[in-house]
């Protein structure tokens, strides 16, 4: 007979459904690089994650906002010349603060946009 103890218990499973929690930088990162489709992705980006991190939650807001900002822009194009440029101004920043957003997230830091409105607080 051995005088071994029996080996440990395996670790417990993780709960089946339960998501791998997300890292707070990517969330908050993904919030400002959907900028482009308006106020849309960074409002699924922020109702998903504003619940699990303050700075998903902080970061989200002033996307959602931009995101309005830019909405709004998107929609004058029905002004024939205007509209246009105004649409294309507004992708371009989109896309451009977008990024700027994205990066300094990704390294958990807040961004400020240049111009914003605070409609979601």
């Amino acid at each position: 007979m051995s005088d071994m103890p029996p080996p440990p218990p395996p670790p417990p499973a993780e709960p089946a459904g339960q998501p791998a929690p997300q890292n707070p930088n990517t969330m908050a990162g993904l919030a400002h690089a959907l900028l482009f489709t308006g106020f849309l992705g960074p409002l699924i980006v922020w109702l998903i994650g504003k619940d699990q991190s303050a700075f998903v939650d902080a970061e989200g807001k002033k996307a959602l906002n931009f995101g309005i900002l830019v909405s709004i822009a998107y929609v004058l194009v029905v002004i024939p010349v205007l509209g246009w440029l105004l649409w294309v101004a507004a992708l371009a920043c989109a896309i451009i603060f977008g990024i700027q957003g994205w990066n300094k997230a990704s390294k958990g830091e807040s961004y400020k946009y240049p111009f914003n409105v605070n409609l979601v607080k």
